[in-house]
């Protein structure tokens, strides 16, 4: 099982999106994009990306 950690080198912002889409073995642009909907239109807040950056350790 792999783990959720934020990778080094693949990383735009702060590398959440990246360590998500390894762990769940898919496309970083694809939950970028995922993420990017979700704060727009389900409401989903960017304080919980923040949250996802201070507690996801780093590789």
């Amino acid at each position: 099982m792999k783990s959720l950690t934020r990778p080094r080198g693949d990383r735009v912002i702060a590398g959440v999106c990246a360590g998500i889409a390894r762990r769940f073995d898919m496309k970083p642009s694809t939950v970028r994009i995922l993420s990017a909907i979700l704060v727009l239109f389900a409401g989903l807040s960017l304080w919980a990306y923040i949250l996802l950056w201070i507690v996801m350790p780093s590789e």
